[in-house]
């Protein structure tokens, strides 16, 4: 075998490839309409999956696209906005003012491409009526904070938005709506990717209510009062207005993780799939994972060695500290832990979008030995994992994985191998 961090590093490229816009934009595309066709998006993957729609579209059209800050691609007839994420700007409140524009007065005989990916959520700040951009910043740092899953964070943030839960849809009604949609949501419901602005769902303002008090949040009494009132009822999905429209698919988790198997098969390495929607904190599913890994190296079951264990879902952080990382490293902290000293195993965690957090990484690499030389350095394993601070204690060693934004977002990728 290789190198066991260009194996994974393989492995991670696998799952991405299997989600490239230019492979999957082209078997997705929507009928011609008799009149105009606009391409509207948003989140981590929308330039990329723009440029890709430029590439095979073959008739005029006119579009704005909104990315994270250094994720944009060459677009010739699709403006490309940058935005901030994970806690949203003045440049994203001006692209959400400017999608909500482009899309009004269309007809019948018009189209809406919209092509949404994760990040969206962030990337779409747009207050309801009586809020502002401070009080939607306030609510996705609670968010973030909080610890919880992320179809109740999206489900709280469209509650509080006017472009969010179908809004953008509804917005370009009477046309058309096709939406191709990048899944990084467990369980791949549509609606909550970006917290669906042209997808709407049944979440209601009671279900936003009780994560808020599930999870502690506190959020400012402006917003609390909002979310309170009927003017935060998002459109229902049997709403006329999004009659005729459309949904499709184009990559997801499951689809990525088969590719990431079958890439491993193909370097003689038998590999399963464990989930493509596992949810939780981060530290504790790492601790799970930890354990999984120690009974195949030592006992050699449930699976046979050598194998790649593979899962995808998205994890949760709730902050403890101000420490620097994401939920992948976080994860990968809490596995080196608990793979301590069992030798054989060899594991990576990564975002799929290339970006772990607020850093520059994706994620991280770990082994047997990480714990052992981070102490090396002065750094103390099980202190930075509940000082949030994974992103230090990998650097502090050059585990940290920086792949770069890959055009895609297909949630975490965690591969695991036991030599």
């Amino acid at each position: 075998m290789t190198d066991p961090k260009t194996f994974l590093t393989s492995i991670f490229n696998a799952a991405v490839a299997a989600a490239d816009p230019e492979k999957t934009v082209r078997n997705h595309l929507p009928a011609k309409p008799k009149g105009r066709t606009i391409v509207i998006g948003a989140g981590k993957g929308s330039a990329q999956m723009a440029s890709a729609f430029e590439k095979v579209w073959d008739g005029p059209i006119d579009g704005l696209v909104v990315t994270r800050y250094g994720y944009g691609a060459s677009c010739e007839r699709i403006e490309i906005i940058e935005a901030a994420h994970p806690v949203p700007d003045a440049a994203g409140l001006e692209a959400s003012r400017r999608l909500l524009e482009k899309v009004r007065g269309l007809t019948s005989d018009d189209l809406v491409v919209a092509l949404i990916s994760g990040g969206g959520s962030a990337l779409l700040p747009s207050p309801a009526p009586g809020l502002t951009l401070a009080d939607e910043i306030a609510v996705n740092k609670a968010l973030l904070a909080s610890g919880a899953p992320i179809a109740a964070m999206n489900t709280i943030r469209k509650h509080v938005s006017t472009i969010k839960g179908g809004r953008l849809a509804a917005a370009a009604h009477p046309a058309r709506v096709v939406s191709l949609v990048v899944s990084d949501i467990p369980g791949d419901n549509p609606a909550l990717v970006a917290s669906g602005p042209t997808v709407p769902d049944t979440g209601s303002r009671e279900d936003a209510l009780a994560s808020i008090a599930a999870y502690g949040m506190k959020l400012p009494a402006s917003v609390m009062a909002h979310i309170n009132s009927p003017a935060a009822d998002a459109p229902r999905p049997d709403d006329p207005c999004f009659a005729g429209n459309e949904v499709h698919l184009t990559a997801s988790a499951g689809v990525s993780l088969e590719a990431a198997a079958a890439e491993a098969r193909r370097r003689g390495i038998e590999a399963v799939i464990l989930s493509d929607a596992i949810e939780g904190e981060a530290r504790e599913v790492g601790g799970v994972h930890a354990a999984i890994a120690r009974e195949v190296a030592t006992r050699n079951r449930p699976f046979a060695k050598p194998v790649l264990i593979l899962s995808g879902g998205e994890t949760t952080v709730t902050l403890r500290a101000k420490g620097k990382g994401g939920r992948n490293s976080e994860f990968l902290l809490a596995f080196a832990i608990g793979i301590e000293g069992v030798n054989g195993i060899h594991a990576l965690a990564a975002d799929t979008d290339g970006i772990d957090g607020s850093e520059n990484n994706a994620g991280a690499f770990a082994d047997a030995s990480t714990v052992a030389r981070m102490r090396a350095e002065g750094v103390d394993a099980k202190a930075m994992l509940a000082g949030n601070n994974a992103w230090t204690a990998f650097n502090a060693v050059g585990d940290l994985f920086v792949p770069g934004p890959t055009g895609t977002n297909v949630n975490d990728l965690r591969a695991i191998l036991v030599r």
